[in-house]
């Protein structure tokens, strides 16, 4: 069995995206690992480059500034992306910038990879999520935040990335997947309020046609959040420096919940029983 790894990455250090522990939390678990570097202003090349794998190619790509609406421009770089990858892999394993895997789901994953690989039913696995929300230690749990996604897709051409870019879809159709009892570790709302307003002004030149669109020039205002909880848990090993280099402090009071009746009662209903009920799904689990 063959498994690529695949991602892209522009503007790293800018942004302050996690991309070099995002490439080694999965390095132990493919074959190859493809990386589509875009049009940066930073050193995001030279990130990639300094990391020590044989496993990694660096590829190079423009980035269309006209497909702003929806974050297109995200889905048509994940796309090309995946034409690099070896024609001879199984699987293809999409990382974000921001997701990173713990290393405790290596095995599971590759097993789970191995159990389907010639059952052509199956075009994906799907993971689970958490959230991370300001800091390290509070994660995001409201039902606005998405709790699955696939991240390992068969190395099939007609398979395609949707709209943003967080999921697959063949066509217009739901692809069909198995759950990997693994979770993805979503960082991206994690940052220093100063560098969080940064991003998001940076990234809503691909979300938007109009430049009026902007976060405020204050610093991100972190309290307005609808549900967070305390992680309870140990973060990834790739994660330990960048954790302990965190140079801001962010104390949220977590325990009022700002939801309305209907979300509140969803809510208390998956705390119950673990089932989070009327999620919207982009892939159908058989």
């Amino acid at each position: 069995m063959k498994i690529s790894g695949f991602t892209i990455i522009r503007n790293a250090l800018i942004n302050d995206y996690p991309i070099v522990e995002a490439i080694r939390s999965i390095l132990p678990v493919v074959d190859e690992m493809i990386v589509l570097v875009g049009n940066s202003e930073d050193r995001t090349e030279d990130l990639i480059r300094d990391i020590p794998s044989e496993k990694i190619k660096i590829y190079h790509s423009l980035w269309d500034p006209s497909l702003t609406k929806g974050g297109k421009v995200l889905a048509v770089e994940t796309d090309k992306a995946r034409q690099f990858i070896s024609k001879d892999s199984d699987w293809s394993f999409y990382i974000q910038a921001d997701e990173v895997i713990h290393e405790k789901y290596h095995d599971v994953i590759r097993k789970t990879a191995e159990k389907y690989k010639d059952d052509l039913r199956i075009e994906g696995l799907v993971f689970n999520y958490v959230h991370f929300y300001g800091n390290y230690e509070y994660v995001a749990d409201s039902r606005k935040w998405y709790s699955k996604e696939v991240r390992i897709i068969r190395n099939d051409p007609g398979i395609q990335s949707y709209r943003d870019a967080q999921g697959f879809r063949r066509g217009t159709h739901k692809i069909h997947v198995k759950p990997v009892e693994a979770t993805v570790y979503h960082y991206g709302w994690v940052k220093s309020p100063k560098k969080m307003k940064e991003k998001l002004n940076k990234v809503l030149e691909f979300w938007s046609d109009s430049i009026d669109e902007q976060v405020p020039e204050e610093a991100f205002d972190f309290s307005q959040f609808d549900s967070l909880q305390h992680f309870k848990g140990d973060h990834p090993a790739v994660m330990k420096k960048r954790i302990e280099e965190k140079n801001w402090h962010i104390d949220l009071d977590i325990s009022k919940k700002k939801l309305k009746l209907k979300n509140k009662l969803l809510y208390w209903y998956e705390k119950k029983t673990g089932k989070r009920l009327f999620e919207f799904r982009n892939f159908k689990i058989i």
